[in-house]
């Protein structure tokens, strides 16, 4: 015999109950099954809601009655023929009276009773149960409507009663005998006394009545059927990339359904369990998927985790107090005083020297529950033995479950790295010996980073997600953009690499979408957007968003961004930029962005600040990581001005070469940006500090190639003419370099703790003599390669080596969470 039970939204609307209909006849078992209800979806809330209406006499009670009558009326038209409805309105309107009559005297009473509550509540699992029997019959199926109260025996504990198992199962046996033959359509959720008095099994009992039933009649299986795929990986509201588990133990199951899978009821395991009687969740909409199957054990199965859940709003007790230490008893107090109040906690730690005790309790619970630890100790706290009993609120509870975790090393340390990386404090940590469940507590507004980051560690295979905020989308910006939307693909498919554009900005608006903006409509996206670009706001947006592996790229040219770069990396968010100012401004904000980011576990990455996308800065932190020591630093690092003197050979005036770069857009708007050294000098002092030295932009001589005259020219125009009057004094260094068998080269240079930059003559020995086009070239001489330095050379300017380099950063940050995350 099979068990079938359909939730509130299984029997939501006429179309949702067509479909059980088909599931119910589709069965080819020669036993007929028991088919368990819920209440429509969202009616039993509505009873709820009618009863402490009708107590208070507001008469607004009955225009939701009404409603709550209206809507099965439509079902029943819908899903019966005419000649079929009669029976099923007399029934059902019968039922409604018995309803409306309980609720009138409540309303003269004024008093609502807890026995009273549970009779009311009940009443919608009746409904269903009355119009989803008549549609069987309707269609050929004989089928017995059965209120299961007689059958289910309880205590008096109203609201929640404990179910009496041994006259439960007797009745349930002895009700099946009588009915063999047919589909007993069986009410879930409510339940009576021994005195025949209304009880009800807890909110979600339909999927209990089920499991008792089952228990009862030793079926051969129970199905739950529901709105979602099976038992998932996490919630799906909560992890987008959650997924239904083919398997899982009872253990797992319970596990996570205590900690708020609310797929089953937690109870609803215990009497399968006992019986060995497997349970399937089944996709009432999708009822050609496998599943998820709940049975005795997972042996084989694939993977150390099962799944996640998590309480997203509890609160945190912590006793504390050195008179503890030692003493006998104390937990034993703290929870039999818990107890007597009916408070249920939910998590217990404590540490080892017996100094605190930590238990959380759900939030409305907790005031009462510090109230009792008080009371119970209030002798400890006058003698001082407590110390003190600190109540913490706003927190989320969530939970690792997977029977493949027993004594298998390193599980732990993989969750915790994993939140650690991402900036996620664990406030309390719970493990049960069994090692079966890794429960830990965060603050409520982690609760949703801290699933999607250990669901990528755990479950997507080596996938790794990041988060991408990106402000400046003008050459390299948008370049960068296009290039991603190109590339996405084969990053995911190559490099498991999964690309999520989250928020764009420009100098006058910003866009963001939590399901990520469609890479190659990112223009679209800004330009419909009608929220101004504001920097602050965009910043605040994205911190409330807080979502794993995230990363703020500044591809703008600005010096006012880098004022909320702390504020970024303070909140584990990493940075990539080829931004040079904030790395260029001040040595102690320098060092104070460095500091943020290892503090907070976080990437601060700039590799395109010097040479674009040559392997520079990443190099130079790796030899002074591993031990190395850069002793002279020299560098052509402009490709502006690597091209002018590369092409300056006499055949044209320097003013037409500078002229012919800027037309090739090698130069910066006005030459002069470019000219000027200043640029240069910024980039020479990033690579003396990354090289461990401490030095201030003022610390660099900088030559400025602009001459005197045509510093403050009005207009670019103006500039190129002054600029050509001094043709013939560059001509003049240009021959006599020549003269001397050298050639002229404009080179930044750090040695003996100076940064200079200047125009240098340089013969057929030095690294730089043959280099061309608009190469950059750096040569590091460091305590390793001393007689011969490290050269690193290529192009050093343009939008596409820049992106390629921002897109290197981008994979250095992902990976680099994923190997941390993965334990490596």
């Amino acid at each position: 015999m099979k068990i079938m039970k359909f939730g509130g939204s299984s029997v939501g609307s006429p179309e949702a109950l067509e479909s059980v209909i088909s599931i119910i006849s589709g069965q080819t078992s020669k036993k007929r099954p028991v088919v368990v209800v819920s209440a429509f979806r969202g009616v039993t809330d509505q009873l709820f809601e009618i009863s402490k209406l009708a107590s208070e006499g507001n008469l607004i009670y009955r225009g939701i009655l009404e409603e709550i009558e209206q809507r099965h009326f439509t079902t029943i038209r819908s899903l019966l023929p005419a000649k079929d409805q009669s029976e099923v309105f007399t029934s059902f309107k019968l039922t409604m009276n018995e309803l409306e009559d309980v609720l009138q005297g409540v309303s003269l009473t004024r008093e609502l009773t807890v026995k009273t509550l549970d009779f009311i509540v009940g009443f919608g699992e009746r409904f269903s149960a009355i119009i989803l029997t008549g549609c069987l019959k309707s269609r050929g199926m004989a089928s017995e409507y059965t209120d299961t109260r007689p059958l289910i025996k309880t205590d008096e504990n109203f609201g929640a009663a404990r179910v009496l198992v041994a006259p439960t199962y007797q009745n349930i046996k002895l009700h099946l005998a009588k009915h063999s033959g047919k589909i007993v359509v069986a009410t879930g959720f409510i339940s009576s006394t021994e005195n025949n008095e209304s009880t009800t099994l807890g909110r979600g009992g339909s999927d209990y009545t089920a499991s008792l039933f089952g228990a009862a009649l030793s079926a051969e299986v129970i199905e739950i059927w529901t709105d979602v795929d099976g038992l998932m990986t996490a919630d799906p509201r909560k992890v987008k990339r959650a997924f239904p588990v083919v398997n899982a133990s009872y253990e797992e199951a319970m596990e996570l359904s205590h900690f708020g899978a609310k797929v089953i009821y937690p109870p609803t395991i215990q009497p399968a369990f006992k019986s060995g009687i497997p349970i399937v969740i089944k996709n009432t909409f999708k009822p050609e998927l496998p599943g998820t199957m709940i049975k005795n054990d997972t042996v084989g199965q694939p993977g150390f985790i099962r799944g996640m859940s998590s309480i997203d709003d509890a609160a945190l007790i912590t006793i504390k107090g050195s008179g503890m230490i030692g003493v006998s008893g104390v937990a034993s107090r703290i929870f039999s005083a818990l107890a007597k109040g009916n408070i249920n906690v939910i998590l217990i730690t404590q540490s080892s020297s017996e100094h605190t005790v930590t238990l959380a309790v759900l939030p409305h619970q907790a005031s009462i529950a510090k109230e009792t630890i008080e009371i119970e100790f209030a002798e400890e706290f006058d003698t001082g033995a407590i110390d003190e009993i600190k109540l913490e609120r706003d927190l989320s509870i969530i939970a690792v479950v997977g029977d493949n975790m027993r004594q298998i090393p390193g599980i732990a340390g993989r969750v915790f790295n994993a939140l650690g990386r991402n900036g996620i404090n664990i406030v309390a940590i719970a493990q049960g010996s069994s090692e079966r469940n890794i429960s830990f507590v965060v603050d409520r507004e982690n609760e949703k980073k801290a699933m999607n980051t250990l669901h990528d560690a755990f479950f997507l295979a080596g996938v790794k997600s990041v988060n991408l905020f990106l402000v400046g989308v003008g050459l390299i910006g948008g370049a960068l953009l296009d290039l991603l939307a190109e590339q996405a693909a084969s990053l995911y498919d190559e490099y498991l690499i999964d690309i999520n554009l989250k928020g764009v900005g420009n100098s006058s608006k910003m866009v963001f979408d939590e399901e990520s903006i469609v890479l190659t409509n990112w223009k679209e996206s800004l330009e419909k957007s009608a929220s101004d670009m504001d920097l602050d706001v965009f910043v605040e947006q994205m911190k409330q968003m807080n979502l794993p592996n995230s990363i703020f790229i500044d591809c703008t040219a600005s010096s006012d961004i880098q004022r909320v770069y702390k504020e970024i990396l303070s909140k584990s968010i990493s940075i990539v930029t080829p931004n040079k100012k904030a790395n260029s401004s001040s040595q102690e904000f320098f060092n104070d962005l460095e500091r943020t980011a290892s503090h907070h576990n976080c990437a601060f990455r700039y590799e395109t600040n010097v040479g674009a996308g040559l392997p520079l800065i990443g190099t130079m932190h790796e030899l002074v990581s591993t031990g190395d020591h850069v002793e002279r630093i020299e560098g052509v690092l402009s490709g502006t001005l690597s091209y002018i003197f590369n092409n300056f050979d006499g055949s044209k005036p320097f003013s037409e070469i500078v002229k012919k770069a800027r037309e090739k857009g090698y130069t910066e708007p006005d030459p002069r940006e470019d000219l000027n050294g200043q640029d240069v000098g910024r980039k020479l002092l990033i690579l003396a500090r990354v090289a461990g030295y401490e030095l201030e932009f003022d610390d660099v001589e900088i030559q400025n190639l602009v001459p005197e005259p045509a510093r403050n020219a009005d207009g670019i125009d103006d500039f190129f003419e002054k600029l050509k009057n001094h043709d013939p004094d560059f001509e003049m260094m240009r021959v006599d370099a020549e003269m001397e068998g050298k050639k002229l080269c404009y080179i930044a240079r750090f040695e003996g703790g100076k940064p200079f930059v200047a125009l240098e003559k340089i013969d057929s020995k030095h690294p730089f003599y043959n280099l061309s086009g608009s190469d950059n070239i750096i040569a590091l001489y460091t305590r390793h390669y001393n007689e011969h330095p490290m050269v690193i050379q290529g192009p050093g300017a343009g939008a596409s080596v820049t992106v390629g380099g921002i897109i290197a950063d981008i994979l250095r940050v992902t990976n680099t969470k994923a190997l941390s995350n993965a334990g490596l």
